[in-house]
């Protein structure tokens, strides 16, 4: 099943069962909202879980792209990427968790075919503000699925004020030979799918007050279903990154760590481009510059011909790179504006190392630098810390 069919099973899933698909919004975040972007795919309908009623009514499915920047230091492992595709599901007051986890189980066992056996789900046991998730806990025993009660890790968000509540998720064995141990234990269980039963506001002094109308937000990452049931070893297997993976190592030779840490980066970078941000010094633009720059420290690390003559660049990225991302992700920009951005940020970034090596050759930097060297570097040289480090270390 590729993604597209992935897709279709699951709003059409969805559809059947009285929900409407909204359309999935861009990366960005209404004006005045404080995250720099959207994070999650109930991130847009924050105003509806809180009451206000959805133009679509009360039972909503929708595919959204999101952005993590907290996951940059993640990318590369089997499961973490910066921007994918967040399937979600959402009962606005209507039906209970209970009900969405029997249907989420359902789609997966039938729909996609997983093998009930290789599943495992864990559930809100409870702490000093709220009992345990008692009736997930039995939804999981009825199916025959195996549990884990957690505290921590089974209620979402984790201590950030706003809308909150227990979640149960649901995780699929990825090793070799029968299911052993259990999530929290062994990470060979993969999370699928998050279901939360989000009933609460969690005030800034750490309190929980009920929201007006008891909701069901749940969501799964497209790229990480679709390796699961490919069964690809990780994300960048998956059909999604065919062509990166088929194009780059032929451009790039680099070696397995590296090529996802570039695909992931250029990839994202596209999305953001065609969503409309920019480089900048701050803000999402930041972002931008971070994702192309990590991009371009990588290609030059290595490369025998740096300074030398023709070196790795973004201009021979191919085309059909950048349009397939673009398609992927619906996004209408030209592809030439999408080139023109990376190359202009190419050669910004060319400047700033030229000058970063002339600074880092004066006596003052040659031995260890201290807090203020690099707050003098970045203020008055434009250095960020971690330029600094990869220009020392020979980068």
């Amino acid at each position: 099943m590729d993604t597209e069919q992935i897709v279709r099973t699951f709003v059409e899933y969805y559809e059947d069962r009285g929900h409407r698909r909204i359309t999935g919004s861009t990366l960005l975040p209404p004006p005045g909202d404080p995250v720099l972007f959207t994070t999650s795919g109930m991130h847009p309908l924050i105003p509806y879980l809180e009451g206000r009623p959805h133009p679509l009514g009360r039972r909503l499915v929708n595919v959204q792209r999101c952005l993590r920047t907290t996951d940059l230091e993640e990318v590369g492992d089997p499961t973490h990427l910066t921007v994918f595709e967040m399937l979600g599901t959402w009962s606005l007051g209507d039906y209970e968790g209970t009900l969405s986890l029997d249907w989420g189980y359902g789609l997966l066992t039938e729909g996609f075919g997983v093998d009930p056996g290789l599943l495992h789900a864990t559930v809100f046991g409870g702490d000093e503000l709220t009992g345990p998730d008692t009736a997930s806990l039995e939804l999981w025993q009825e199916r025959g699925v195996p549990v884990e009660l957690t505290v921590e890790d089974n209620w979402w968000p984790s201590g950030s004020p706003g809308p909150c509540g227990p979640d149960s998720e649901i995780f699929l064995w990825t090793g070799d030979g029968p299911p052993e141990s259990t999530p929290t234990r062994d990470e060979r269980w993969v999370e699928v799918w998050n279901h939360v039963m989000m009933r609460h506001r969690r005030l800034p002094d750490g309190s929980l007050v009920p929201l007006a109308q008891r909701n069901v937000d749940t969501g799964l990452g497209l790229e990480r279903l679709a390796s699961l049931l490919q069964g690809r070893t990780s994300v960048f297997e998956c059909d999604v990154f065919e062509p990166w993976r088929r194009l780059v190592p032929k451009l790039w030779p680099v070696d397995e760590p590296s090529l996802r840490l570039v695909c992931d980066h250029l990839r994202s970078a596209v999305v953001v481009i065609g969503d409309g941000v920019r480089p900048a010094v701050g803000g999402r633009g930041y972002v931008l510059r971070r994702l192309v720059r990590r991009v371009l420290t990588v290609l030059w690390r290595d490369d025998p011909s740096r300074g030398l003559g023709p070196s790795r660049g973004l201009g021979d990225l191919p085309d059909e790179l950048i349009r397939h991302t673009l398609d992927r992700f619906r996004q209408e920009t030209d592809p030439g504006e999408v080139r023109r951005v990376l190359l202009d940020e190419e050669r910004r970034f060319g400047r700033l190392l030229e000058r970063g090596r002339r600074v880092l050759a004066r006596p003052r930097f040659q031995g260890t630098l201290d807090e203020e060297d690099f707050r003098h570097l970045h203020d008055t040289h434009g250095l960020p810390r971690d330029l600094v480090l990869s220009l020392r270390s020979g980068g």
